[in-house]
């Protein structure tokens, strides 16, 4: 059995893999393949209209928010916002506490002024800032709800009576919270909402309209809106997956009934961290995500030997990310509980290996004197 723990793109429900690949071959008895519908035929419409439908009821959201399907990725959205949002002069505020942060704040200079009302980056960003001002004439304040690569989340929404726009890649969906009270807010669903190849925008009308600028026709969200995410050609496949996997979210019992379990898999992986010292967890505790857990080890030998242990027991995507190093391992809501079982039971048969050894290595020099020639690891 394989255990996909992979950051992205990531692991997705039984369910939804065996009806896509049947979509394939033929989707809903139609005799074509998913991948040959067309986009403005009422059999694609169908599609996107559960999408469309699922993520409101999902996200709870009113009247006032649109939520559009679109091509590009989250990566797009770090230019696509000021264009549409920042009027030349004005200033939007950012937070920078992390890697996408840091991406979205160069984009958004393109386009207005950009204030970074506080950043992680003097300590590798293992920790969200806290305590800083959001200026009150800001057009809007941005930050990035979940850090993928270093394994921080923000666990409150900022109070703030500016306009709140947030990157959700890799934790929307998978813990409740009041999405109306962004303006703006965008996902790639490659984490947990789906494939590579389309993103989310959930965006508040009202905004719109208003930064003053002629907009190419692609980059406008009112025409989006308008057309009902089909301004062009749509990643038909990767939206049919992304319903399919909001489809299954709610079959779950929805979004509170994924947290509850997300907080399980989060909580067994970092109590066992905090209790094998062999182990190191990188991120403050009061900002540790539950959906990406970070950690290294001393010795690199030992983490080249451990992520061994997990390769010959079927688990893939544990290796950190290269500007970290060390371990990652990915807990979206697709995830298993019986994956991080068996993670967290290697671990601890691993680090009492070691302990043992070192024991036996202590007691050999104290009681007979001489120190024999044990491997340490």
């Amino acid at each position: 059995m394989v255990h996909n723990f992979n950051s992205g793109p990531s692991v997705l429900p039984k369910e939804v893999f065996e009806e896509a690949s049947r979509a394939v071959l033929d989707f809903n008895g139609t005799g074509l393949s998913i991948l040959e519908i067309g986009h403005r035929t009422s059999l694609f419409q169908a599609v996107i209209d559960e999408a469309i439908q699922t993520t409101r009821e999902l996200m709870k959201l009113d009247s006032d928010h649109e939520v559009l399907f679109l091509h590009g990725g989250a990566s797009t959205q770090f230019f696509q916002i000021p264009m549409n949002l920042l009027a030349e002069g004005s200033t939007a505020a950012y937070l920078d506490c992390g890697t996408w942060g840091k991406k979205a704040i160069k984009e958004a200079k393109l386009y207005g002024n950009v204030e970074v009302v506080a950043s992680s980056k003097d300590r590798n960003y293992t920790y969200i800032p806290k305590g800083y001002n959001i200026p009150s004439n800001a057009t809007y304040f941005h930050y990035t709800t979940n850090n993928t690569i270093e394994g921080t989340q923000m666990h409150s929404i900022p109070e703030t009576s500016v306009p709140l726009v947030a990157d959700m890649s890799s934790d929307i969906l998978s813990y409740e919270m009041d999405f109306n009270r962004f303006a703006l807010i965008y996902a790639g669903a490659q984490k947990n909402m789906g494939a590579a190849g389309v993103n989310l925008v959930v965006v508040k009308k009202d905004i719109l309209g208003k930064a003053g600028r002629p907009l190419p026709t692609m980059m406008d969200y009112r025409e989006h809106i308008a057309n009902g995410s089909l301004l062009n050609t749509p990643p038909v496949f990767a939206i049919y997956v992304a319903m399919l996997t909001l489809r299954w979210l709610k079959q779950q019992g929805g979004v509170s009934v994924i947290e509850k379990i997300n907080d399980r898999k989060a909580q067994l992986l970092y109590d066992t961290l905090d209790s094998l010292p062999v182990f190191h967890p990188t991120v403050a505790k009061e900002d540790r995500s539950k959906m990406n857990v970070v950690w290294v080890m001393d010795d690199p030998d030992l983490e080249k030997e451990f992520l061994a242990i997990c390769k010959d027991n079927g688990m893939v995507g544990i290796k950190g990310h290269r500007s970290v190093g060390g371990f990652r391992a990915s807990l979206y809501n697709a995830l298993p509980l019986e994956s991080v079982e068996l993670l967290t039971s290697l671990m601890k048969e691993f680090a009492l290996k070691k302990l043992n050894r070192i024991c036996l290595r202590l007691f050999l020099s104290r009681h007979c004197g001489l120190l024999l020639s044990l491997p340490a690891r």
